[in-house]
């Protein structure tokens, strides 16, 4: 017997193909393209993201952590090269990275000496980015300790390679942070001086997250990491303005790939002045049909679009009534002739010409993208299609 989740969500390949090709236009060919695929590639699914951009020629992937990286391992075709920015738990995650040839960020010299003793261990090296502190002021080597840095890969080299340097922008997506974005690609092109100078060079520069390889040309370098415009969005309104008038001209766009489906489970018929699900935050005020939707909080559809949010049923957008419980949300569809059980729901994408953007929906539930896209749960089927 097939077991089918409540909602699904679809992932589509030919939105994926044309983000890439956008993608590949703006920056050229002698810009690599690494995938950020970082929160289960921002709630897409490293087991699909990782094929589809294989198929489209990309063979480098960044994640956050060891985990994700392992995950990605899993999935990636042999050739690929997986990069970890972020966090690494203990000795164990890290010799396994050095024996799995899995690249990783260098932001503590701490971690360069522990590298350098472990890949000499195992009789291996070690591939590592040196993260460079410019103004973000999260994770990264000082300036005052890049001379000592080279100076240990240079001692070294026979088991650490190191693949690039690299650095993250403190809001490339704002104006607000022209200044601040400004004075951090200075000071990092002063650090890549000063690697050059004690005897580290010739490596792959890499910067750029979405917002600054879409913004500031300069930043795209030899590597860009891309993320959220990948999955088609924008990170931030001021960043679709900035490119607007020139993609108006060429004709192209970004496509979201993401859709999230659901099915009436439910329908019935309550009188005028009847209360509506939990509480008392819904009153009727005429007679009113009711479709019930199996998605609730628990499905990563926020409380918070309780008596605020919409879906689209039989190409209509209608209402969420009541407070959305943890497996269910009611709708109103009084409006709506012939709704039954199984019509499809849209929670996010189109059907018959009207749509529910990632972007609207939360306008409505008062998050980010990103933040929305990695709290959809994993227990979601994502299947890719057309």
């Amino acid at each position: 017997m097939a077991i089918k989740a409540t909602s699904v969500i679809e992932i589509s390949r030919s939105a994926y193909k044309n983000n890439i090709k956008y993608l590949r236009d703006l920056f050229g060919s002698g810009v690599r393209i690494s995938s950020v695929i970082k929160g289960d590639a921002y709630g897409h699914g490293v087991g699909n993201i990782i094929p589809l951009a294989e198929q489209q020629g990309i063979d480098h992937f960044s994640v956050f952590s060891a985990d994700e990286a392992y995950a990605a391992v899993q999935v990636a075709r042999q050739g690929s090269e997986i990069m970890v920015m972020g966090h690494i738990n203990d000795d164990d995650e890290l010799a396994w990275m050095i024996s799995q040839g899995v690249s990783f960020f260098v932001f503590e010299v701490e971690r360069l000496e522990k590298t350098i003793a472990l890949a000499r261990r195992l009789g291996q090296v070690a591939k590592v980015h040196l993260e460079i502190e410019t103004g973000f002021n999260r994770t990264g080597l000082v300036l005052s300790e890049l001379e000592r840095v080279a100076g240990l890969l240079v001692a070294h080299g026979d088991v650490v390679r190191v693949e690039g340097v690299c650095t993250h922008y403190a809001g490339a997506e704002s104006v607000a942070n022209h200044l601040r974005v400004n004075q951090q690609i200075g000071r990092f092109y002063g650090a890549v001086q000063t690697l050059a100078g004690a005897g580290v060079g010739g490596l792959t520069r890499h910067t750029a997250c979405s917002a600054a390889a879409l913004t500031y040309p300069e930043t795209r370098m030899e590597m860009v990491r891309v993320g959220i415009a990948q999955y088609g969005f924008w990170p931030s309104q001021e960043t679709f303005i900035f490119r607007y008038q020139d993609d108006l001209q060429r004709g192209r766009d970004l496509k979201r790939l993401i859709s999230w489906k659901s099915r009436v489970m439910a329908v019935k018929e309550v009188g005028s002045g009847e209360f509506i699900g939990y509480g008392n935050t819904f009153l009727s005020n005429r007679p009113m049909k009711l479709a019930i939707v199996p998605v609730g909080y628990a499905n990563g559809f926020s409380r918070s679009l309780s008596n605020n949010g919409h879906v689209l049923i039989r190409g209509k957008r209608v209402s969420v009534l009541g407070n959305v419980t943890m497996n269910t949300i009611t709708v109103g569809v009084t409006d709506v002739p012939g709704v039954a059980v199984g019509d499809e729901v849209v929670l996010i994408g189109k059907q018959k010409g009207q749509a529910i953007t990632v972007a609207s929906f939360c306008e409505m539930s008062n998050q980010l993208n990103y933040q929305l896209l990695a709290r959809l749960p994993e227990k979601i089927p994502r299947v890719v299609v057309r």
